[in-house]
């Protein structure tokens, strides 16, 4: 996705080196549609400079710094060498993470999505976060909740968390389900704690993951997962009800599993 508007002075922007001169270089903005910037030769690079071939090349991409914008003239004014190492690898991630999140637009929407619905939709989800991969991320970790707030509609989405969560990579995620566990026969107090030490894994829970199960009222309990990736942890909280609805169902017990908390026990 790229902006139909101007930087501000200040903004960090990557582009990629256009043209050559000896009085600078000029630079395509990779973010902005048609937008060309100049980088004077005394922005290249600190100290005195007598080839600037020496320090930027044909094709490159670079991180620059907006010194002054004028709209009227069409001219955008960088500097190269007032960004440090630092700002510069964290604005090529940045601009890298941007570049993932409009394939995922894509991937939701429809690769023939037109202009229009595309604008739409990226618009309502900037409303609500910093940046469409703030976004996308958020709805990889927390579903539909994510996108309570955004101006979409249901299918839209449903879309969106779906692709999320098929192609966004977070450090860790936590999802939560319940299972109700009941055992009438004399010992059933013994057949639950089996169950939900079943439902625990009986200690062979990968190292990757964590995984606790909690009382919240009879005869329901609570099961977290905190893992490395969505699919990983829903697997994980489905097998930890799975074993305990089958422990306590091996005894003449039942259980049951839901995701969300009872409306009674609240």
């Amino acid at each position: 996705m790229k902006y139909s508007g101007w930087p501000e002075t200040g903004d960090l922007v990557v582009g990629k080196v256009d043209e050559i001169t000896d009085f600078g270089v000029f630079v395509d903005l990779e973010e902005y549609e048609d937008k060309r910037g100049l980088a004077h030769i005394s922005e290249v690079a600190s100290g005195w400079i007598k080839n600037v071939r020496d320090h930027v090349r044909e094709g490159q991409t670079v991180v620059a710094k907006v010194l002054d914008v004028k709209e009227g003239s069409e001219q955008i004014d960088l500097s190269i060498k007032d960004v440090n190492e630092h700002q510069r690898k964290e604005k090529i991630q940045e601009w890298k993470n941007e570049q993932k999140a409009d394939n995922w637009m894509l991937l939701a929407l429809g690769e023939d999505v037109d202009d229009e619905t595309y604008g739409a939709v990226a618009n309502a989800l900037l409303a609500e976060y910093d940046s469409l991969y703030d976004a996308f991320e958020e709805a990889a970790i927390h579903g539909e909740a994510a996108l309570d707030e955004a101006d979409l509609d249901d299918e839209e989405i449903e879309a969106i968390v779906e692709t999320a969560r098929e192609n966004v990579s977070v450090p860790y995620v936590n999802v939560t389900g319940y299972v109700d566990l009941e055992c009438p026969s004399a010992d059933g107090v013994d057949a639950v704690k089996e169950a939900l030490k079943a439902a625990e894994g009986n200690g062979e829970i990968p190292n990757e993951i964590e995984l606790s199960v909690s009382y919240v009222g009879s005869p329901e309990y609570r099961i977290k997962v905190r893992a490395p990736d969505y699919k990983t942890a829903e697997k994980e909280l489905e097998a930890s009800a799975t074993r305990a609805k089958e422990a306590i169902e091996a005894v003449g017990g039942s259980g049951e599993y839901h995701r969300e908390r009872r409306e009674d026990d609240e």
